[in-house]
């Protein structure tokens, strides 16, 4: 494993930037394959940086950034530049927001819309994803009017070591078909809401009790597999 100073370019519900050290642990010395079937903000594989390793997150925007920064970087950090000119007033901010969820509508999966995607992580309140039943994406403004999208640095790190990468957007258990014996799967799945109210809502569609049960079966079932 190479140990970098890479770290999210989201800020992504549930990320364990903190945790770390504590993970790390917890890990197996050594390993083949590794797989992350939840990577969302992908705090521990950016921090481990494997050689081998699969991404994968049912978020088709999120998945969809993972791979313009990977693939049109360049483009994409015109843009974002570009975007960051602008002072972010609670106007712009909206404007941004309502031509994001346009490109949404239009399924305009493009380098704009993964720009997009990060700018309004970055400016939005407390760095929330969250969408209607839609999938448009309504988290308010934070009112900040001047904070970096990138760390320029960092996101280009990040696009190197992707070119390496597989990334998916598939359902979690078809993600794991080709995990095998010695391989090493890290779930950070969402978590079981604690009330009807908790925050869990990362897709339109959300993540029910009876995923849980499949997850607990699926991890069951890789363990007695060596995995």
């Amino acid at each position: 494993m190479n140990m970098t100073t890479m770290v999210p370019f989201v800020k992504w519900a549930g990320g364990k930037r903190q945790m770390l050290e504590q993970l790390g642990i917890r890990m197996p010395e050594t390993y083949g394959g590794y797989y992350e079937p939840f990577v969302g903000g992908g705090a521990l594989v950016l921090s481990l940086a494997p050689e081998k390793a699969v991404l994968n997150d049912i978020n088709q925007e999120l998945v969809h950034t993972y791979r313009e920064i990977r693939d049109h970087l360049d483009a994409l950090l015109v843009l974002l530049s570009s975007m960051d000119t602008v002072t972010c007033t609670k106007e712009f901010y909206y404007e941004m927001r309502a031509r994001y969820n346009e490109k949404h509508r239009l399924a305009e999966y493009d380098t704009e819309m993964a720009a997009l995607f990060i700018y309004l992580n970055k400016h939005c309140f407390n760095g929330l994803y969250r969408v209607n039943t839609r999938g448009e994406f309504n988290v308010p403004w934070n009112q900040k009017l001047s904070v970096r999208s990138m760390d320029m640095e960092n996101i280009k790190a990040i696009s190197a070591y992707l070119k390496s990468v597989t990334i998916t957007c598939r359902d979690f258990e078809k993600a794991l078909e080709d995990v095998k014996k010695g391989d090493f799967v890290y779930f950070d799945s969402p978590y079981a809401p604690l009330n009807p109210t908790s925050f869990d809502s990362y897709t339109k569609e959300g993540f029910t009790e009876e995923e849980h049960r499949r997850l607990a079966e699926l991890f069951r079932r890789l363990t007695d597999q060596g995995v």
